[in-house]
């Protein structure tokens, strides 16, 4: 093992020729395990995790992660006045809970799972015709979107499937046949319920209950399909880096193998697959109109021997796509003792910002702090 961290950072070692060379094959990472390899490449060795960097305390803890129960929300209003602040102490102190009894029925979670293995396990030259680097496409296929960011310190051990469903609606056709119709019935349930949960937040802040929406919060939708396959070497490298997420907010639909972890009080600690949960977390976006009240924290996927693991990320932003709404600190929040922390910004601005930095493990919003 040390040999090869050593290797990795040796001069004489080409990083972009062995990038390339992966990339060209167009058959992510998966296409690796397919092959039979038994060490993983060098791209894929991750200072994170194989000892060359520094990490945070993985020692024993009794966190318990926040779970939810969503049921009769709008049927009792003491019930609803706890959700509110359940929801409100979580993505205060966590950034991060854990949902049921959403609304969104098992049996489309389950398909919704069905689909996302379906398309990456289907013939690769099926999978090819999706595979580029364009994120002005509507969907988009390949291993790690900041592969030859310069800043990013390995390559991830996954694939991934990006289709942006929102603001204007995605014509099905251009969606992979192996998901197409879950993938369109998945994106009106998941909208339905962030909904529902950006009015409990406006409402956790003290606002009407329709104020985020009428920010255009819910306007994007982006719905990123992962595939983590079995790694022969997980010590070495990582599914998914430390990060935050450039959106408003995530719901995350995981399998039952797990991998997921949250930094919480400087402890990495694992997220639970709960069987016909959903995972949702404050992003940046929404940690910045927020003031800080809600916060955006790290959190990342390991790789595992047993796979293949899948999960699907639905991202409230509009993304990459032309925005010219200026999101800043919402008014009604600051005062003489609460200043705007944090300048304005337009969702494409930040986003771009976030795709050039790519996941090099520093905050996307430390460049509008005020």
């Amino acid at each position: 093992m040390v040999q090869q961290i050593q290797d990795n950072f040796s001069p004489n070692y080409d990083k972009n020729i062995e990038l390339k060379a992966f990339d060209d094959t167009k058959a992510g990472v998966k296409g690796l395990v397919d092959a039979g390899i038994t060490e993983i490449p060098r791209i894929f060795i991750h200072p994170e995790v194989s000892g060359s960097g520094s990490s945070p305390s993985l020692e024993e803890t009794h966190f318990s992660f926040p779970l939810i129960d969503l049921e009769n929300i709008n049927k009792d209003p003491v019930r609803h006045k706890e959700i509110v602040k359940k929801i409100g102490d979580a993505s205060e102190t966590w950034g991060f809970f854990q949902v049921i009894n959403h609304g969104i029925p098992v049996s489309v979670l389950d398909e919704m799972m069905r689909g996302a293995r379906g398309f990456f396990e289907q013939d690769i030259e099926v999978k090819k015709k999706y595979y580029h680097r364009d994120y002005t496409q509507r969907v988009v296929y390949n291993s790690n979107f900041d592969l030859y960011s310069p800043k990013t310190l390995a390559a991830n051990w996954r694939d991934s499937l990006y289709s942006t469903m929102g603001p204007d609606p995605l014509n099905p056709e251009e969606l992979p046949e192996a998901c197409r119709e879950i993938v369109m019935e998945y994106s009106h349930h998941v909208m339905k319920m962030g909904c529902t949960l950006l009015e409990l937040l406006s409402e956790r802040l003290g606002l009407k209950p329709s104020h985020l929406k009428e920010m255009e919060c819910s306007e994007g939708l982006g719905i990123l399909c992962n595939y983590y396959p079995a790694c022969p070497q997980p010590e070495l490298t990582i599914g998914l880096s430390k990060h935050t997420d450039n959106d408003f907010f995530t719901v995350l639909l995981q399998d039952h193998i797990g991998g997921l972890q949250v930094l919480h009080q400087n402890h990495w600690v694992d997220v639970p697959p709960t069987p016909g949960s959903l995972v949702i977390n404050i992003g940046d976006v929404l940690q910045l109109i927020s003031n800080d009240k809600f916060k955006s924290v790290d959190h990342r996927a390991l790789s595992n021997k047993v796979g293949p693991r899948i999960s699907v990320a639905s991202f409230f932003s509009s993304g990459p796509l032309p925005s010219s709404r200026l999101y800043g600190p919402i008014e009604e929040l600051l005062s003489e003792d609460n200043p705007p922390k944090y300048r304005a910004t337009t969702l494409k601005e930040f986003y771009d910002y976030f795709s050039k930095k790519g996941l090099d493990g520093t905050s996307t919003l430390s460049h509008l702090r005020i």
